[in-house]
């Protein structure tokens, strides 16, 4: 049998209802929109720019303070979590403040604190 990651790449996945058969166009887009998630979580700047959204509100300048990095790489790294769902803005004159969309990715965070832990 061929590695999982072929068998991803070829359109398999054993999921419960259709053991080792092929991905349906759902699933793939499931899969995808998940990759997506897990990606834009797979930086320790991003990592922590979530941690700090967890007690509310952040405007990009505390980001910036926080990390010590430029405004402009920041605010890519910012990009990378609102096009994956994981944050949302909020414009108010020249300042621009981020907020958890979906504050439920911290149980994600300490799921995998968990892990580390073992």
């Amino acid at each position: 049998m061929r590695p999982l990651t072929d068998r991803l790449a070829f359109g398999y996945y054993a999921n419960q209802q259709n053991e080792g058969g092929p991905v349906n166009g759902k699933e793939k887009a499931l899969l995808a929109a998940k990759a997506k998630v897990l990606k834009a979580l797979a930086h320790p700047a991003r990592l922590w720019m979530v941690e700090q959204l967890e007690g509310g509100e952040r405007c990009v300048c505390e980001l910036v303070d926080g990390l010590g990095l430029d405004f402009s790489t920041v605010s890519k790294h910012l990009l990378v979590l609102k096009n994956a769902g994981v944050v949302a803005d909020d414009k108010r004159g020249k300042q621009v403040f981020y907020f958890l969309k979906v504050p439920c990715v911290l149980n994600f965070m300490h799921c995998v604190e968990a892990v580390i832990k073992g």
